[in-house]
């Protein structure tokens, strides 16, 4: 518990720092060049294609100045040759010219006359206005025209400008309505966000086609928020994001020229290429195209395009909700922070740098396509800033795990790799408290092997000699314990223990415990048979196992570790192994073991045992191997042996005896037989010498 508060405190304050860290560079503005790339990149590939198709641009472009050229009409073309381009867009709901007129035609005021009759005859026509910076104050006709388009506000935009270039007085009466359309870009040059109101002095000026849809009702003003219906645009700087199509053509564009020959088509009563009704209900954007006449604004989604564009792209916004919903701050600073908690954790916990990389990589491919997904619906979430506290968090919870846990992890993995698996090593560095000293009340299975006839084996051989065969003995065994899942305790002499349960408890741990036992016999076997062709003596082994719980953890000191199992469990194995002497037998295993096997192994019943120091007497049982590759001859002489301990127990001596004398005909070094015949023999002779004449009892350890 202690161990678990420490490493917690540890991941938040590495997820606080990190935190902080990365919500400095955040506001210092060193990762905002690489949001707005990153922003572009998006809209050029998730952004739509094209719009509705209701807005529409009429561009002056260099095929309308050459035709009217041809006639001998040059640019600036006087003002009366927007008149018939007015006309002909009579039916369109409304008419945005972004052509500024703030001169009187050098024409004279005729020409100024002439189109402001147009524009009154249209009706729809809205002019743009031009806010500035400039300091040179404004005039009386200014403020009195702005105060006509100005729209009540609830406070000061951050918007805004001393003055504004209007258009001459003879068009004001005949315009529709007015607005500015003045839009600054981002930092980078970048037309990304356009402002809907403006602030001059104390009047708010709507962005031009704001004003149409205030005048059409579909939009209004409450405070300083823009509102479609119930809801508010979502702004970002008290500007909206737009998103704009990526097609070459998101609008339909018609030139100037065609409506100037549908024009004079149609005074000949000839039959135009541009069809009067297909402006019909439409909104329609007259601007300059034409190389020379307009300044190069990059958008988002194309570096070269002109503001009408822009402009068309706010009313599409505005009307069909084209526009980006930035996720706010504070959500974006609540992932942040998560992420650096997940980060620093996962980092703390998990200390191999391949599967660090893995998840750093899997995390980057998630705030990626978590940007995206939004992205493709509209709704902006900021990249870099994650991907900025992705790195932040994961190299300083590295930098820390290697500098400041490394040391003692890599220790630790140095240690125990040497005899436990790797799952188990994988669990004490993921949980250190356990080799931490103390320990802790666990379910343990406990696993005992004495080298039987080694010692004999040593008084014929050198003693460098006899180190190496024990050495290369208890090596095979240690294999096959680790394979298997176990954690060596400790070599005693020619013995080694052994346990299952701990760190890392499974079904498995009883099952693992048998399988090793007997994957230990064979390893013997081999050993064996390279001893019988030098001619060697055999060795052989004597195996016990139990089950139970005991007290397992680092019971050594602050400087010296030993990871350890004690407890009556932990004694009861040591005296199955010692059992084995007894019965003749090579592995001995409680039932406290096999009730949690499954009944995969095939067994004999010792019997009853009755183990010094313990009152109650214990069932153990001779473990033979796996039931389903046991042979015929094996499984007949098992189902032998059951017979004759049903016999005995029922007293039956004589009959059990003759049993276990046949088993011995079949196979003479059956030790666990030739123990219940002579054991039967004696109570025929001499008869049950107390109440617990089944109980075998062991006096010795």
């Amino acid at each position: 518990m202690t161990d678990n508060s420490g490493r917690i405190r540890k991941v938040v304050i590495l997820s606080l720092l990190s935190f902080a860290v990365s919500l400095a560079l955040y506001a210092s503005g060193l990762v905002g060049a690489f949001e707005s790339k990153a922003y572009d990149l998006f809209s050029r590939w998730l952004n739509p294609d094209k719009t509705s198709g209701d807005i529409v641009i009429v561009q002056v472009d260099q095929r309308s100045i050459e035709l009217l050229a041809a006639e001998g009409i040059t640019w600036p073309w006087p003002r009366q040759m927007y008149a018939p381009l007015l006309e002909a867009l009579s039916e369109a709901e409304a008419v945005f010219i972004d052509i500024l007129f703030t001169e009187p035609s050098s024409y004279g005021e005729e020409d100024d006359r002439i189109l402001a009759d147009a524009m009154a005859k249209a009706g729809n026509v809205y002019l743009p206005v031009f806010l500035t910076a400039g300091r040179g104050g404004m005039g009386e006709r200014e403020r009195t025209f702005l105060e006509r388009i100005a729209v009540k506000s609830g406070g000061p935009q951050l918007r805004s400008y001393p003055s504004a270039i209007i258009p001459v007085d003879t068009l004001l009466p005949a315009a529709r309505g007015a607005g500015n359309v003045m839009i600054r870009p981002d930092m980078d040059g970048v037309y990304r966000r356009v402002p809907l109101l403006y602030q001059v002095d104390d009047m708010t000026i709507p962005h031009f086609v704001l004003d149409y849809l205030l005048q059409k009702g579909r939009a209004s003003i409450r405070g300083k928020e823009v509102f479609l219906g119930y809801w508010p645009f979502p702004m970002e700087d008290d500007a909206l994001l737009l998103r704009y199509c990526r097609g070459d053509r998101p609008f339909p564009v018609l030139s100037a020229a065609e409506l100037f020959k549908s024009s004079s088509a149609k005074e000949g009563s000839r039959k135009g290429s541009v069809d009067p009704g297909y402006f019909r209900g439409k909104k329609v954007f007259i601007g300059l195209t034409a190389a020379g006449l307009y300044d190069l604004k990059p958008t988002a989604v194309s570096s070269v395009s002109s503001g009408v564009q822009i402009h068309a792209a706010t009313l599409d916004a505005l009307l069909h909700g084209n526009f980006m919903r930035p996720i706010s701050l504070r959500l974006t600073f609540v992932f942040i922070l998560v992420l650096c908690y997940v980060v620093s954790r996962f980092v703390l916990t998990h200390h191999y740098l391949s599967l660090n990389l893995l998840f750093f990589s899997l995390s980057a491919l998630f705030i990626l396509a978590l940007t995206v997904l939004l992205f493709e619906r509209a709704w902006y979430f900021q990249v870099v800033p994650p991907f900025t506290a992705l790195v932040v968090s994961y190299l300083t919870a590295s930098v820390y795990s290697y500098a400041v846990e490394g040391r003692e992890l890599r220790f630790v993995r140095r240690t125990f790799a040497q005899y436990m698996d790797e799952t188990l090593v994988r669990h004490l560095l993921a949980n250190p408290a356990l080799i931490r000293p103390g320990g802790q009340r666990r379910r343990v299975t406990a696993f005992f092997a004495d080298i039987a006839g080694f010692t004999t084996l040593a008084e014929r051989l050198p003693a460098e000699e006899a180190a190496r065969i024990l050495h290369s003995i208890l090596n095979a065994f240690t294999e096959v314990i680790i394979n298997n899942r176990g954690v060596i305790d400790k070599y005693i002499g020619d013995s080694v223990m052994a346990f299952w349960g701990a760190p890392l408890a499974t079904e498995q741990d009883e099952s693992n415990a048998c399988l090793a036992a007997l994957q230990c016999l064979d390893e013997l076997a081999a050993i064996n048979q390279r001893f019988r062709e030098e001619g060697m003596p055999e060795v052989a082994v004597r195996i016990g196992i139990n089950a139970g719980d005991a007290i397992v953890g680092n019971l050594g000191s602050d400087r010296l570790f030993d990871y350890t199992v004690i407890g009556d469990t932990v004694n009861l194995a040591s005296r199955l192994e010692s059992a084995n002497k007894m019965f003749g037998t090579h592995i001995a295993v409680s039932a406290a073991v096999l009730e949690r096997t499954g009944g995969v192994f095939l067994t004999r019943e010792m019997g009853m045992l009755g183990v010094k120091g313990k009152t109650q007497p214990v069932m153990v049982h001779e473990l033979l191997g796996l039931r389903e590759s046991a042979g015929e001859e094996v499984l007949r002489l098992a189902a032998l042996h059951r017979d004759g301990i049903a016999l005995f127990r029922e007293r039956k001596w004589d009959e059990s005896g003759r049993i276990f004398s046949a088993i011995l005909e079949s196979s003479s070094g059956d030790g666990l037989a030739a123990f219940y015949r002579e054991r039967c023999e004696s109570l025929l002779r001499s008869g049950p010498l107390t109440e617990e004449w089944n109980v075998i009892r062991l006096t010795e350890k």
